[in-house]
């Protein structure tokens, strides 16, 4: 059954958000793991390829967006508003505003909440979502 990781971060910026969101990846990526980052649109997932490339200098992590078609490569983290397919469902970095369809068959979902209060309202509705379908939470603050 999947595990959801909610971390809430104090700041209200979505630029401060995103780059934690970079910093879990290259830590999973480094784990030798490939995981899926769940955006809302277009847009906010060319936002964090773009942030993957910029965010440290020093930091390479392979990766791509996702436009519903599989990757050559299956060592790449995939970024995308489709739902993650198949190899990629073991780790989700949720940036969207939905829960992931069929989420219980993904292992690890990582939330990602800043402090404003539109996001944290949609965040304590996907909690609700994860706690009603028992699936196992853990919450970190103060990053």
């Amino acid at each position: 059954m999947a595990e959801v990781s909610f971390y809430i971060l104090p700041t209200e910026s979505i630029e401060e958000r995103d780059e934690f969101a970079c910093k879990l990846i290259e830590k999973i990526y480094r784990s030798g793991f490939y995981c899926y980052v769940l955006t809302d649109n277009v847009e906010q997932s060319k936002q964090i390829d773009d942030l993957l490339w910029t965010f440290r200098v020093s930091s390479f992590i392979p990766h791509q967006q996702y436009k519903g078609e599989l990757p050559i490569i299956d060592e790449v983290i995939l970024v995308g508003h489709f739902q993650p397919p198949g190899r990629w469902q073991h780790t989700l970095i949720n940036l969207s505003a939905q829960c992931p369809n069929q989420f219980t068959y993904i292992e690890r979902i990582l939330e990602i909440l800043d402090g404003n209060e539109a996001t944290k309202e949609k965040g304590r509705i996907r909690y609700r979502q994860y706690q009603e379908s028992g699936i196992k939470i853990k919450t970190y603050q103060d990053w």
